[in-house]
């Protein structure tokens, strides 16, 4: 008898354990955040530094993708209304002084600026930059889940010609 209400509590722990992990993982794919829509002001819209597209880093990996288009300005990093990503847990924007970036061991060792927490998985964002950053020294733009220590979709930066 003690036996089986022993096994059936394990059980029931172990259970209840997976049952909210599976929860959190879930969660962003059940209730994602609604779509973003911030555009940009004419003011923010001047000095374009440099642009990039985001790409899925590792294609057999069909949970961390992302697409769209990125500008950097002098002071705001604007991700575009094609701006795309699989949802997930404490993402990140981070500006990275490195190129090609295409797996999660290439950020390590490497100083990031990172612009805050990522607010809705689809759509257009903006995320002002700090004063006083040297933008000519940061080649991408990534998507890092800072949960996981995550790669999700990197951005190589190629810089606009000023006119």
């Amino acid at each position: 008898m003690w036996r089986w209400l022993t096994v059936f509590l394990f059980g029931g722990l172990l259970g209840t354990g997976f049952g909210v992990a599976l929860g959190f993982f879930l969660f962003p794919y059940v209730f994602p955040p609604p779509e973003a829509m911030e555009q940009l002001t004419a003011a923010e819209k001047t000095g374009l530094v440099a642009e990039g597209t985001f790409i899925h880093a590792n294609p057999s990996d069909p949970i961390h993708y992302g697409k769209g288009r990125v500008s950097v300005y002098e002071k705001t990093v604007f991700l575009h209304d094609d701006f795309e990503v699989g949802p997930g847990p404490k993402f990140h924007v981070y500006l990275v002084p490195k190129s090609d970036i295409r797996a999660s061991s290439d950020l390590s060792d490497v100083m990031f600026v990172d612009l805050g927490r990522l607010r809705s998985f689809k759509g257009s964002q903006k995320y002002e930059i700090p004063p006083g950053l040297d933008l000519s020294k940061y080649k991408s733009v990534v998507i890092w889940c800072e949960q996981f220590a995550v790669l999700i979709s990197p951005a190589d930066l190629k810089e606009v010609a000023k006119s």
